[in-house]
């Protein structure tokens, strides 16, 4: 076991190896594409396995416990971004400031990152819960939920210490654990929510295995170097607005899916979750790729390269075109010739085909902002994007709820659209200024 870790470990130290850039412009090309190829490698793996899970859920079970899972696989990405606010902002300034992040202070955040775990077990099975699932299964979404919250310090630190291959690696073995997983619960007829649950748990889990030893190790048994009380002043200075950022912003462009289930029901949200399982390649990639941007804007703002900072921006904004372009398609193209594959009885063609034009107008405007806001966080600008997140959701909740109760669950949807705009205006305002001074 020892001996496969090790050769593990050695086989992605060397996916890591740098190799010298190239000068000419085909050189610079193929390295951008390399760079990105392989940072959203990861996510679309892990992308592909939710919708092929989503569309064994959707084809199994009822479409009340497809809106469990969807409300699920809602619910845990905002205790990812809480853990990224908490414990990845804080990264980024450590490198900002001094090119690395020390060992006391990494001890000091997987310390604060095991609170974090705990918090997201609380938050995700108390909300199953409240929608109406059992307590056991909504117990094993919890620890779900947890496993994939303690994986997030991996991944941020894996980029921290230019390791790259080592998250893309982790999400394409959650990909598969899952896949397997489910596909063995279809084929044994097992699919139950309390057994999904288990799986899913078991691939985040099981996931960790692919970042570094040393990192889990003082991950699962901290050491007496950095204490949590360290955590104070970097809560008080940072991220108590990085994670009013994270809430803000959850509640500008997911207040439908909680507003939804909780008065319309999980089967009224379902029927919505379809669009956004569709789209779902776009959401995974622009929550991944900022692990692999943030540091590296934070570097060259750190040495005073404000130009290489907005190329990065600019990059990663072509990156994301790219990949909402390709999503869309795909997703149009399975609509019209393969729609039994996401459809079935009981679903409305015509409104899977409106709530997919809402998602689409939904996805291209976060694909847009999402690289202006990532150069924020690189900036330090926490306190910033808290403010715009705070003005968009309040934007985001009156237009929603409002929609909601006058026209029902799908026109809420322009809801988000509305808190979506609203957040990219507050944003680029502010990066318009940064280019001004700097540009």
């Amino acid at each position: 076991m020892q001996t496969a870790s090790l050769a593990l470990d050695r086989s992605v130290n060397l996916l890591d190896t740098r190799r010298p850039a190239g000068s000419s412009p085909f050189e610079k090309l193929r390295k951008t594409a390399g760079r990105y190829a392989l940072s959203a490698a990861g996510p679309l793996a892990m992308s592909g396995a939710h919708f092929l899970g989503a569309v064994l859920v959707l084809h199994t079970l009822s479409p009340v416990h497809f809106g469990f899972f969807s409300f699920a696989m809602t619910i845990v990405p905002f205790c990812v971004s809480a853990a990224a606010a908490l414990v990845g902002a804080p990264t980024t300034i450590g490198i900002r400031k001094r090119g690395h992040v020390d060992a006391a202070e990494l001890a000091t955040f997987q310390k604060a990152n095991l609170v974090l775990a705990v918090f997201a077990f609380a938050v995700v099975a108390a909300s199953m819960l409240m929608s109406g699932l059992r307590p056991g299964a909504s117990l094993l979404f919890g620890l779900y939920g947890a496993a994939m919250s303690l994986r997030w310090l991996g991944r941020v630190h894996a980029y921290a210490t230019e390791a790259p291959a080592r998250p893309a690696l982790s999400d394409a073995l959650y990909g598969t654990l899952l896949v397997a997983g489910l596909g063995a619960l279809y084929l044994l007829d097992r699919m139950t929510m309390t057994y999904i649950a288990v799986v899913l748990f078991a691939a985040a889990a099981g996931s960790l295995a692919a970042f570094d030893r040393g990192f889990l190790a003082r991950q699962f048994m901290p050491s007496s170097q950095g204490r949590l009380a360290d955590y104070a002043p970097v809560w008080r200075d940072l991220t108590r607005w990085s994670i009013l950022g994270v809430a803000a912003t959850e509640l500008a462009i997911n207040a439908h899916a909680y507003f939804v289930t909780f008065f319309a029901g999980p089967g009224a949200f379902a029927v919505l979750a379809l669009g956004s399982l569709l789209m779902r390649p776009v959401a995974v990639v622009l929550s991944a790729l900022p692990d692999m941007e943030r540091p590296a804007m934070a570097r060259a703002i750190g040495a005073g390269d404000f130009a290489r900072a907005f190329r990065s921006v600019k990059e990663f904004r072509t990156a994301a075109a790219a990949v909402l372009l390709a999503t869309t398609l795909s997703a149009a193209a399975l609509l019209i010739w393969f729609p039994s594959l996401v459809l079935k009885q009981g679903y409305d063609a015509s409104s899977a085909a409106a709530i997919l034009a809402i998602w689409v107008a939904i996805m291209a405007v976060r694909a847009l902002r999402t690289p202006d806001a990532v150069l924020l966080q690189a900036a330090g600008e926490f306190q910033s994007l808290a403010r715009i997140g705070t003005k968009a959701s309040l934007v985001s909740l009156a237009a929603t709820l409002a929609l909601l109760f006058a026209f029902g669950p799908v026109a809420s949807l322009l809801g988000i659209v509305a808190g979506d705009v609203a957040m990219t205006a507050g944003i680029f305002a502010k990066t318009r200024g940064m280019r001004l001074a700097h540009g």
